[in-house]
Formats: C-alpha cells, sequence, structure tokens
C-alpha cells in the first residue's frame, strides 16, 4: 500500500494496525468459504455449531483481556470452572436455579478473593501464586464428587445456561453478547477499565496518580473468578452434566484467542471485541482443519504455531 494511500485512509479514522483482527477475521472466514463450500463449511448448522465451540472461551477471553491488560495472569481459571459447575451441578439438585447460581458465583469469587490477598498482600507473583491455587482447587473438584459426574435433569437450568436456542439462536450465543458487550463498557467507558490500563501500561505511574493499585487487582481477580464460575454453569448446561475435567485445556486457547485479538501480554491494552474475534478465528481454523480432514494432532500442532505467531506479534507496548 502506498503512503499516499495509507495517508488517506489514517485521516478517515481507520486505524490499520488497530483493526487488523477485523480484516483477519473476514479473510480466514472467506478462505474457509471458498474452499470448504462444498463440505458444509457455510451451512447454518456448521456456523452454529461454531458459535456453540467458542462460546464458553469467547466468555472466558473477555475476562482474561482485563487480567493481561493489567499485567497479571490466572492460571487457576480452568480449575474454579470444574469447581463451580460441580458445586452448582449440587446445588441444583436440591434448591434449584436460583441458589445453583448464586453458589457458583461465591465459589468464584472466593478464589479470586484467594488469589487476590496472594498477589496483593503476600505480593507474590500472580503467575506462581495462581498455579499454586490452581492445584489446590482441581483437587477438591476431585474430591467432592469421588471424579463422578453430576447429571442435570433440570431442564430448564440447561436451556438457560447453554443447551437451549431462542428461536434459531443459540443461548451461549446470547450469553456471549452479553458478557463481551458489559466487558467492552467496562473497559473502554468507564473509570475501572482506565484504571486497569493504567496499572498494566506502569503500576508505579498509576499510584503516583492517585489509583489505587490493590484495590484494582483485588477486583480483577474477584471479576475473573466469577466469569470462571458463569462458564462453568455454562458447561454444566450445554453438556446436562458437570465434572472435575471441565476447563483442564482451556487456558491454552484462552490465552490464545486474546492475544490473537489483538491484546498485549506485557499490560497496558486491552480490546474485547479483538478476543472474542480472536476466539472465533480459532473456532473457524479448528473447524476448516476439521473438514480439511487434519488428524487431532495436526490440529494442535496447527494451533501452536498460530498461537508462536501471535505471542511474537503481540504488542510489546
Amino acid at each position: 500500500m502506498s503512503e499516499a494511500v495509507k495517508a488517506g485512509v489514517q485521516r478517515k479514522g481507520i486505524n490499520l494496525k488497530e483493526n487488523a483482527i477485523y480484516f483477519i477475521t473476514i479473510g480466514i472466514f472467506i478462505f474457509f468459504a471458498a474452499t470448504l463450500n462444498q463440505r458444509g463449511f457455510l451451512s447454518v448448522v456448521n456456523l452454529m455449531n461454531i458459535f456453540r465451540q467458542t462460546a464458553i472461551i469467547s466468555v472466558m477471553a473477555v475476562g482474561f483481556t482485563f487480567m493481561l491488560a493489567s499485567g497479571e495472569f490466572d492460571m487457576s481459571v480452568g480449575s474454579i470452572i470444574a469447581l463451580s459447575a460441580l458445586v452448582g451441578a449440587l446445588v441444583l439438585q436440591r434448591l434449584g436455579i436460583a441458589l445453583s447460581f448464586a453458589a457458583a458465583l461465591v465459589v468464584g469469587a472466593f478464589f479470586g478473593v484467594i488469589n487476590g490477598f496472594l498477589v496483593v498482600k503476600a505480593r507474590m507473583p500472580s503467575f506462581l501464586a495462581t498455579i499454586a491455587t490452581s492445584g489446590i482447587i482441581h483437587g477438591f473438584a476431585r474430591w467432592i464428587t469421588s471424579l463422578q459426574a453430576v447429571p442435570v435433569t433440570n431442564d430448564t437450568f440447561a436451556y438457560i445456561f447453554g443447551g437451549g436456542n431462542l428461536g434459531p439462536i443459540p443461548t451461549l450465543f446470547i450469553w456471549t453478547l452479553i458478557v463481551a458487550v458489559a466487558g467492552h463498557l467496562i473497559m473502554a467507558k468507564t473509570s475501572t477499565g482506565r484504571q486497569v490500563l493504567a496499572v498494566g501500561g506502569n503500576k508505579t505511574a498509576a499510584a503516583y496518580s492517585g489509583i489505587n493499585v490493590s484495590k484494582v487487582k483485588w477486583w480483577l481477580f474477584i471479576m475473573m473468578g466469577s466469569v470462571a464460575s458463569l462458564c462453568g454453569l455454562l458447561y454444566t448446561g450445554r453438556l446436562h452434566a458437570a465434572r472435575y475435567t471441565y476447563g483442564e485445556q482451556d487456558l491454552f486457547t484462552i490465552v490464545a484467542a486474546v492475544v490473537i485479538g489483538g491484546n498485549s501480554i506485557y499490560g497496558g491494552k486491552g480490546t474485547i471485541f479483538g478476543a472474542v474475534l480472536g476466539s472465533l478465528i480459532l473456532g473457524m481454523v479448528n473447524n476448516g482443519l476439521i473438514l480439511f480432514g487434519f488428524t487431532v494432532d495436526q490440529q494442535v500442532i496447527f494451533r501452536g504455531v498460530i498461537i508462536l505467531v501471535a505471542v511474537a506479534l503481540s504488542p510489546k507496548e
């Protein structure tokens, strides 16, 4: 592209670097639509499957965008997903949907408080602190049901939390939309979002400017635990059961989605819709590889290469 064209684009308010994720998403969609049209890529059933398969990762990516934007990391989210799912399912069997929802959120928020304490008060690096709590939480998840799944027979719960459709639209997509819009508004339009970005950009400067850095970090870990709990319920509703294995392999994909979406692993930058699009990109690539006939092992290798490239190109400032 010539310098004159670039300048013209900039004058019209289009930042190619900032909006690259949108062009990449469209490009990947067009590629698969053109090459896999005869194999059903564009069928409504297949497109809805992509949305369903990426919805929970998208919701988690919204929360994780806040974490990375602040310069922190939470390795315990997968374990919180599993434990919250199990607690929610157990409470559902006895006390109904409302208390099931509340119990799951309490579990996530509680471990968010623990993580926040270890990072803010004990001054442990978030990466190491949450690795430790992840192991503890995972142990509880295995212990409380002796590795057994907890079945969900409440059809209303399953319909609300991921197993139903509102017309042609999966409820999982509605949850994703609600969380993404809320996350975007908080990040882009509120003082909380500005404080998160300031802390991630320069913690010392943020403190000198009057931002309560400790309070911001407490809030982030509690929010992240609560989002993970919601995802535990969405897994439970979609699959009509809770299992201790939920979330085990999700962290890899969540981080990939956030980074592919244009967010920096170094903090100070956060785009919610970019993270959601990153999740959709991974979903489309995974779906496309399946339709192309790639084996599971080949798909894992391909995703690893994508993540490596995304991290290498991640903004350093």
